[in-house]
């Protein structure tokens, strides 16, 4: 089967029987789905270069499947920290309570981990009080971690504590994980619904084009790179080497290097680069400061990873601990600059964790609540085994599998990048 030919469909865990308590909601109609023109350029997940599709339109339903009096809700968030997860978390607390009349939403300490007996961690409970600050702060209020767990022993944690729905914060790790626990309840015959809220600072989840945080992170990271211009242009020959986020897309960066216009070379992990020889990163370098006395390099962390040898080790969610790129390119260009005998002042910065804790920004906190309020309107009606997302400009409901497959990257052949490249102008220096 092909890419493109991926199916849509949303798992229910039965007919939704019972009149929604909602009040003036704008239900919709789940027989009329959201139809999308996909192209190429905005999903490089497409083995075509233009896709029509039909999606499941996400909102409230006129019936639901769960007597909310009696329901009882846990959320869980793993991986590593962004901006605007506490944004999701309030709002589906808000969203259950309030408008559902939900009495218990359970909150699932420390990832994955917290369903598992042997670790010992406690279960919060997740009240409108207990919430009504948290999107001020960055972080989880939860806690994270990464790694997998046993499916068996997480569905059965969910048996004694009597949940009927599980929300799950997180990457493509979190996503399969949860599509691991949706196959444990089915052959458990359980009526459980798991929805997936994607999270990835990276903003490279298969069909999501919009991860939230994203926004927050690219605000900060053009701060940063302003700052290192300021100091790159503040001395004689002044390199300024900012490293973003970016394990195997360079999305941050790439966005980030649009909205300042004053980076002279973006390395991404999508598109391979030199150091050293003719239209190398080296000699480009030396060539922009010649003439012009400074220069601003950003590097996504993942970026030139084949130039550092070696079989890279994992970590406990199966991710690639990568190389220190930057402190290469560092060494490299301080020892280019003796042999040819030219200064350089290199000022390097890494503010990596200080953008992953920040509070979401306007703009993310607006996209968190729409995710919040339409995961619950989602689990209240009995679908799982899905995410949702805004696809385009449209709130919908996409299937765990479609998510879980693989990583979104950077289309180097996209109008966007072409942009991108433009801003920087480094395809006259570099091969």
């Amino acid at each position: 089967m092909k890419q493109f030919d991926f199916i849509t469909e949303i798992p229910t865990l039965g007919k939704a029987k019972i009149k929604s308590p909602l009040r003036k909601a704008r239900f919709v109609d789940g027989s009329s789905p959201t139809s999308l023109m996909l192209t190429s350029g905005e999903l490089t997940e497409l083995d075509a270069d233009v896709l029509q599709k039909d999606f499941e339109k996400a909102g409230p339903r006129e019936h639901i499947y769960f007597d909310a009096a009696k329901a009882r809700c846990a959320i869980v968030t793993c991986g590593g920290i962004c901006p605007g997860i506490n944004d999701v978390i309030r709002a589906i607390v808000h969203e259950a309570h309030y408008h559902y009349g939900v009495r218990h939403v359970l909150g699932i300490t420390n990832g994955l981990r917290g369903f598992i007996p042997k670790y010992g961690y406690d279960i919060r409970e997740l009240t409108p009080d207990a919430v009504s600050h948290i999107h001020q702060f960055g972080g989880t209020i939860l806690g994270s971690s990464r790694g997998l767990q046993d499916p068996v022993e997480i569905v059965d944690s969910l048996e004694r504590l009597n949940i009927n729905v599980l929300f799950v914060i997180g990457g493509d790790g979190a996503m399969r994980a949860a599509k691991s626990i949706v196959n444990e309840i089915s052959l458990r015959k359980r009526n459980i619904a798991v929805i997936g809220i994607p999270k990835t600072i990276d903003n490279d989840i298969n069909f999501i084009t919009r991860s939230f945080g994203f926004d927050t992170a690219v605000e900060k990271a053009a701060e940063v790179i302003q700052c290192a211009h300021v100091e790159a242009t503040g001395m004689d020959m002044g390199v300024g080497l900012v490293k973003l986020m970016g394990r195997e897309a360079g999305f941050i960066a790439a966005q980030a290097t649009l909205a300042m216009q004053e980076v002279n070379f973006l390395l991404v992990p999508e598109q391979p680069f030199a150091l050293t020889g003719e239209g190398g990163l080296l000699q480009a370098v030396e060539t922009r400061l010649k003439e012009r006395k400074h220069s601003i390099i950003v590097c996504a962390e993942g970026a030139g990873q084949d130039l550092l040898g070696g079989e890279p080790e994992r970590d406990p969610s199966g991710n690639p601990k990568l190389g220190d790129i930057c402190g290469r390119i560092v060494s490299e260009l301080e020892e280019y600059a003796r042999v040819k005998n030219f200064e350089v002042n290199i000022k390097f910065i890494d503010p990596s964790y200080l953008i992953r804790s920040v509070p979401a920004n306007a703009s993310d906190r607006v996209y968190c609540g729409f995710l919040g309020q339409n995961a619950v309107h989602a689990a209240m009606a009995g679908k799982t085994g899905m995410v949702v997302s805004r696809l385009k400009s449209s709130m919908v409901h996409l299937p765990l599998d479609l998510v879980a497959t693989k990583r979104r990257h950077i289309n180097t052949s996209s109008d966007w990048w072409a942009s991108v490249m433009e801003a920087t102008g480094q395809r006259d220096f570099l091969k």
